[in-house]
This record gives C-alpha cells, sequence and structure tokens, in this order.
C-alpha cells in the first residue's frame, strides 16, 4: 500500500515551535467522514493553546494544528448522502479523525460540515466557523430568547466578540459593548447601542447606570482574555455570563456562568454562514498568509496584532481522489 504524503504546518511536540511537516495524507474517509482539499484555514489565539498542549483536540504530535478551514470535497463516505466531490465546505471538525486543518487534506465527519455559499470568500469561509460557533453558543447561554433584552458583550472589537454583537442583535436584542478606541466605530456600526471604553476602570457602572432602572444587563458575553469578574460586575442580580477566555469567576448575587469552549456543530453554522452570505453578518480579514508562513500569522494574532482574522492560505487543491 502506498502512504501518501502531505505539506502540513505544526508541531513535533506541545510547547514546540511551529513548522513546516510533512505527514502522511489521509486514506479513503470511514462511512460518516469527509476528505475536505484545503483551500484556506483559520488561525486563532485557539490554535496557541493547541500548540502547548491546552486544548485536547483528539490528536498528538506530530501534529498539524489548525481547526478550521474551506476547501473542497475530495472524498466522501459511503454513508455520507449530503455532500458530493467538488462540493465547497467549511467547518470545525474538533475532534479531529486525522490532522489538523494546517494541511493540504482535513479529513471531517460529515455532521460537523457546512455548505460554502458563493458569495462567501474562502478566507472568510475559512476564518468563521470558531468565532461564530463560539459567540452562538455563548449567546445562547446568556440569552436563548434575546428579543428585548439588554446584553453586554465585553471584548467585542475581537472576531468573536463583534459576531456576537452581531448575533445578538440580529436576535432583537440591545447591546452595550466594550471595545478599544480603534474599534470603537466598528463595533458601533455592528449595532451596539453603547460602546464603552474597556480601558476607563468605570466602564461597569456606566453599563449598569444605561440599563432600565440601572439593573444591570440580563446576560454578558465576556470575550476579553482576563475580562470575565469585571464583566460580572454589569451583570443584573439573578442573570448569566459566559465567558470564552477560561476564567469564570466565582459566581455571586444568584449569577448564572458558564465556562464555554467551542462544540462541533454543521447545523448550526450552516445557518450561520448563510446569515454572512446575505450580509446579516460581517467577519473582517487582517491579514493572508502562505501556509509556509504559519508560525508567523499565529504569533501576529496572539500579540494581539492582528484587526480582525488571520489566515492560511493553503493552496485551493483541485478535487482529487485521495482512496
Amino acid at each position: 500500500m502506498i502512504v501518501r504524503r502531505m505539506q502540513t504546518a505544526g508541531i513535533d511536540a506541545f510547547g514546540a515551535e511551529v513548522r513546516a511537516l510533512e505527514l502522511d495524507a489521509p486514506m479513503s474517509p470511514a462511512p460518516d467522514e469527509i476528505v475536505i482539499s484545503v483551500d484556506a484555514a483559520g488561525v486563532g489565539n485557539w490554535d496557541e493553546i493547541v500548540r502547548v498542549g491546552g486544548w485536547d483536540v483528539g490528536r498528538r504530535p506530530p501534529l498539524a494544528l489548525g481547526v478550521e478551514a474551506a476547501g473542497v470535497v475530495a472524498s466522501v463516505g459511503e454513508d455520507v448522502k449530503n455532500f458530493s466531490v467538488g462540493d465547497a465546505v467549511l467547518t470545525h471538525p474538533v475532534p479531529l479523525r486525522h490532522q489538523g486543518a494546517w494541511a493540504e487534506w482535513l479529513v471531517a465527519p460529515a455532521a460537523y460540515v457546512a455548505r460554502k455559499p458563493a458569495a462567501v470568500p474562502w478566507e472568510t469561509a475559512a476564518s468563521f466557523p470558531v468565532p461564530a460557533l463560539t459567540a452562538d453558543q455563548a449567546l445562547i447561554e446568556v440569552a436563548p430568547n434575546p428579543a428585548g433584552e439588554w446584553i453586554l458583550v465585553h471584548g467585542a472589537g475581537g472576531v468573536t466578540g463583534g459576531l456576537a454583537v452581531q448575533l445578538a442583535i440580529a436576535r432583537g436584542g440591545t447591546v452595550i459593548a466594550t471595545a478599544g478606541p480603534s474599534s470603537a466605530s466598528r463595533v458601533r456600526g455592528y449595532g451596539a447601542r453603547i460602546v464603552l471604553d474597556y480601558h476607563d476602570p468605570e466602564w461597569p457602572a456606566r453599563a449598569r447606570d444605561a440599563t432600565p432602572n440601572g439593573r444591570g444587563v440580563v446576560g454578558a458575553v465576556n470575550a476579553a482574555r482576563g475580562g470575565a469578574a469585571i464583566a460580572l460586575q454589569a451583570v443584573a442580580s439573578g442573570g448569566r455570563l459566559a465567558t470564552i477566555t477560561g476564567d469564570p469567576p466565582p459566581t455571586e448575587r444568584g449569577v448564572t456562568i458558564a465556562d464555554v469552549y467551542v462544540r462541533s456543530d454543521g447545523n448550526r453554522l450552516a445557518a450561520m454562514v448563510a446569515a454572512l452570505a446575505k450580509g446579516q453578518l460581517s467577519l473582517q480579514i487582517a491579514a493572508t498568509y502562505p501556509l509556509a508562513e504559519a508560525a508567523t500569522a499565529l504569533q501576529t494574532t496572539v500579540r494581539g496584532r492582528a484587526a480582525g482574522a488571520s489566515v492560511l492560505r493553503v493552496g485551493g487543491q483541485s478535487p482529487v481522489d485521495v482512496s
């Protein structure tokens, strides 16, 4: 049996620096799987967590990093009926069945895959799955039906925070957001009623004062690293807080706390990428890098120097049968 190889970017050991790796390409897909010829893959802070061993994605090094991608279906398992070779798709396929998304080919369960609308560029589709699913799941935790409710998004200038603002507004909520001066106008453009500078130590009090009767927001999504405890100050007694940064504070005043880690979900992803295609959601791309510059892309993202999503352009392979 000939084992094909593929070009990837990843790590030899947890904590090691990102470098080019040549790894085994996937074989024939399992009955429920799809093999995707990767066009582009997203780069996020979550990839740094995987690199250092803080997020178990189901595989150990040598490991191609990357947990979101867009590409073309190269082959399908025998039980897959809703996708065909040549379909344009996007996915967040964790736990990984083979290797990560910073690779020429990616294996994903069909249940974690959504079709890419033609109106959505490859780079946008590649960097959309993780922040979109995270924002959706966090918002559902704090306000399953946000219509008519006041919602806080702390850290709205980032990719995930910005999507949380847009989703809350699309679902009828009134949003108070925090952002830095450089991103405040963009966050207002999403439709946030009030945008507060997170550098102001009094912003939680200002947020509470802006709500009816000064009680505070019903729900808050924290997307600011280390910001959950301060965001809690703006939540009304008996309200809800969801944090996506792994820093849930002790509960107080009857506030429910949720520590949200993204879950793969092809159906929810399909609904949100359809909204993206219609212009109901937006995502800003900061920079696109070739696969060979994956280490630079990750370093730039972790340092917070990217004003939007970062993307690796893998290549746009032609549909190939890898069986």
